[in-house]
């Protein structure tokens, strides 16, 4: 494993050329979206400038390279986590991922009186989805708890698939305190009792060496643009067999053989799923994000954030500054959630942007988690691989001014 160098890789972003009023940026709000290196807007140029024209359709030069760009991509992304190209269908993102899977998923398996299982720990588009469908049809979500580690309770899952579950729908790691769910475990759990796994790696696959085979997920959704490429395209990973035994959720042109007027022959996945013109560039682009991600080794990007999750939680030993999740276990992804005591995060996060400092303040789309670490609301900075130990020494002298202008 190689060291990563956040120095040179910065080099590699435009955007940190840029300054906030006198202040250098210095960007920690990664969780919600990462910046973009230049082989990534190179590569979404170059198929506008050179290469643009629908895929799959027609017979003429333009259309014939882009559809080889985009498939090449689809190669890339589905290496990229152990998948085959024929399970990994494109998506608006996650949130879009979640929605028509739960509507799926609920359609063909969820009956009156049926349980879906879900933790504290969910981003919205991992809870509501499914709460929605249960209701729809007379079932009940169940939401277990987070253990003394601020994971989702593994046993308490045990137990409700002991009663019939038939869905887990789980977060991979929690875009709030950065704690990771033993997905392997869970989904030997649930297959054992004959249930489904449904994965949200929105904050996983960008910052972990995933492997969906290992992992055993019956379904796996993440979001291009938390993973260096661009916004508006997600990837739903799905176990070969389930794709072809799912309904499609939209209908129309790419995703059919054949149609009469009576009747239509649907194409195989992931076509299947993948109605009208797909985001060709979103595609490309996420494609050169994977392979700026895989150049690095994403082994070095996990070991780079656990460093840098270290030094941020020594920084913040023994002040007035609250930090929220496990300190004594190993977090394995960058985000560090705060409070300022006695200072509002809403303020503290306008006070830390005069400083050219980027962080999220809120309940973060998962605001059972936040109330339940009994605030309404935290502060949270996020690290990738443009990050430095320079970068939280600035946080934490703000921190400082903030701590004496605000409270």
């Amino acid at each position: 494993m190689v060291r990563l160098d956040p120095h040179i890789v910065r080099r590699d972003f435009p955007i940190f050329e840029r300054r906030i009023g006198d202040k250098p940026l210095i960007y920690l709000d990664s969780a919600a979206t990462s910046q973009k290196p230049l082989q990534v807007l190179s590569a979404v140029h170059d198929f506008y400038s050179n290469h643009n024209a629908n895929v799959l359709r027609s017979m003429n030069t333009l259309s014939s390279e882009a559809t080889e760009l985009y498939e090449e991509s689809r190669r890339k992304i589905a290496s990229f986590i152990g998948a085959r190209e024929d399970e990994t269908v494109f998506t608006r993102g996650t949130t879009d991922s979640l929605n028509v899977l739960a509507n799926s998923l609920a359609e063909k398996h969820l009956a009156k009186g049926d349980r879906v299982v879900t933790s504290i720990l969910e981003h919205h588009s991992n809870l509501m989805p499914w709460r929605r469908e249960v209701r729809a049809r007379g079932g009940e979500l169940v939401v277990v708890r987070a253990d003394k580690d601020w994971r989702a309770d593994i046993a308490r899952i045990g137990e409700e698939l002991e009663k019939g579950a038939k869905i887990v729908a789980i977060v991979h790691v929690s875009n709030v305190l950065g704690t990771t769910n033993d997905i392997k475990e869970i989904a030997r759990k649930a297959h054992r009792h004959g249930a489904l796994v449904v994965v949200d790696s929105a904050q996983g696959v960008p910052h972990l060496p995933v492997d969906v085979k290992e992992l055993d997920a019956d379904f796996l959704a993440f979001s291009g643009h938390k993973a260096l490429g661009p916004t508006g395209i997600g990837v739903l990973y799905g176990k070969r067999e389930l794709l072809h035994s799912l309904p499609p959720w939209q209908l129309g042109g790419g995703m059919v053989r054949s149609v009469t007027l009576d009747d239509e022959v649907i194409e195989d996945p992931p076509y299947k799923y993948e109605a009208g013109t797909p985001h060709i560039c979103g595609v490309i682009g996420l494609a050169a994000a994977v392979d700026y991600l895989g150049s690095i080794g994403m082994d070095s990007v996990r070991k780079h954030e656990e460093d840098l999750v270290r030094y941020a939680l020594d920084l913040f030993q023994g002040g007035d500054v609250e930090v929220y999740g496990p300190r004594d276990t190993e977090r394995v992804c960058g985000i560090v959630s705060f409070n300022l005591r006695g200072v509002h995060p809403h303020d503290l996060s306008h006070f830390l942007d005069r400083d050219g400092i980027m962080i999220r303040a809120g309940h973060h789309c998962a605001q059972p988690l936040v109330n339940s670490l009994g605030v309404m609301a935290v502060a949270r900075a996020s690290f990738y691989v443009y990050n430095s130990t320079e970068d939280l020494d600035a946080l934490r002298s703000s921190l400082g001014r903030a701590r004496e202008a605000l409270s």
